[in-house]
């Protein structure tokens, strides 16, 4: 039985001279999971396991801009970071603090049926992507006979997730789903 992973973090550039890397984390508890002596593994910039699945141990880790610093063992110089960018980081399932009850991982909202909060909860379609951007989380919803639409995860868009049922009620701005 093969072992489950998820991300938990993104390499966004290098930073100094010194083989640092400036990463996003993808988890509500950063400073446990990239804390120094602690280990990931090395994804692709898709977000699966690397094939060589190198597992990394982390020096030391800073705050930085909303984000971190990270310091690994054999990442040494400005040229070895630079070949990290946009790569992810991934920890084993049962590595990762499983989430709260009101709480879902991201990929967890992948195949979710999307329905209006008014109008007798009509189907908007299903979540078939989650995208993670500066602004926040945006949902892709494959719609039936319709193009795709994305939609932000947000508490102005998203009225009641049942994880449950696999029901995210939403309240979209006028014309959104146009």
């Amino acid at each position: 039985m093969s072992t489950e992973y998820y991300l938990v973090g993104r390499v966004r550039r290098a930073h100094g001279l010194r083989g640092e890397l400036v990463v996003e984390a993808l988890t509500g508890a950063p400073d446990a999971i990239f804390a120094a002596g602690r280990r990931v593994f090395a994804g692709t910039r898709d977000g699966d396991l690397a094939e060589s699945a190198p597992e990394l141990r982390i020096l030391r880790s800073s705050p930085f801009k909303g984000g971190l610093i990270v310091a690994f063992d054999g990442i040494d110089n400005r040229d070895a970071a630079d070949s990290w960018r946009d790569r992810y980081f991934l920890l084993p399932s049962d590595e990762v603090t499983p989430p709260s009850d009101d709480e879902l991982f991201i990929h967890e909202l992948v195949g979710m049926r999307v329905v209006r909060a008014a109008e007798g909860g009509q189907e908007i379609g299903e979540v078939t992507e989650v995208f993670e951007l500066p602004q926040g989380l945006v949902m892709e919803v494959a719609r039936t006979n319709a193009k795709p639409v994305l939609l932000p995860f947000n508490d102005h868009t998203v009225t009641e997730v049942d994880s449950e049922r696999r029901v995210i009620r939403v309240d979209p701005v006028e014309g959104l789903l146009d």
